[in-house]
């Protein structure tokens, strides 16, 4: 993952179990094991420049999150995780009841934008299909899951641990740039 630019912890894992034989699911790491072992990879390895790449794109995102204010932008994923490098893409949560409103809104300004599915699970029984959007701005990749409004009080279930995604108002990504990148 740190060197191939997956970002997919299942893709990464059957990789991984393949190039070492192993067919037992039960053998693999845990999503939580591969994010440990990702930052401390990157720390040890990689360190000023995944440091870089986390700092430019958490700036993106703040001024992609004021963009998008009317959709109430919640910032997820590795970007917000902290193992963001050159290869991660801003991932975004936006929310609105008509899913059209976010394709105007990136046509109406000039976006092209390329759109894609994602299934998301919403709790422990319902999942569904988001349209995603897809494009670069300031050669970093963006990725705008489209959300009902309902989901601003509760977040998708994240694959990591079967709990509530962790995500960030702006406000919030503004106070994390100002703690762990304001010393830089």
């Amino acid at each position: 993952m740190a060197e191939g630019g997956i970002h997919d912890f299942h893709a990464a894992k059957l990789k991984a179990a393949s190039r070492l034989g192993i067919h037992d699911d039960a053998s693999l790491p845990r999503n939580h094991e591969i994010e440990e072992a990702l930052r401390e990879y990157q720390r040890l390895f990689v360190g000023a420049r995944q440091t870089d790449a986390l700092r430019e794109r958490r700036a993106a995102a703040l001024r992609a999150m004021g963009f998008f204010e009317r959709f109430s932008p919640r910032l997820v994923g590795p970007v917000l995780e902290g193992t963001a490098d050159a290869h991660s893409a801003v991932a975004l949560h936006v929310h609105t009841d008509d899913p059209g409103s976010l394709a105007r809104f990136l046509d109406d300004h000039g976006i092209p934008a390329d759109s894609r599915m994602r299934r998301l699970r919403l709790d422990r029984q319902r999942t569904g299909d988001f349209d995603v959007w897809v494009f670069a701005a300031e050669a970093i990749t963006f990725e705008l899951t489209v959300l009902p409004e309902a989901s601003l009080r509760q977040a998708p279930v994240s694959t990591m641990d079967d709990r509530p995604m962790r995500r960030a108002s702006r406000s919030q990504l503004e106070q994390l740039i100002a703690l762990e990148h304001g010393a830089d």
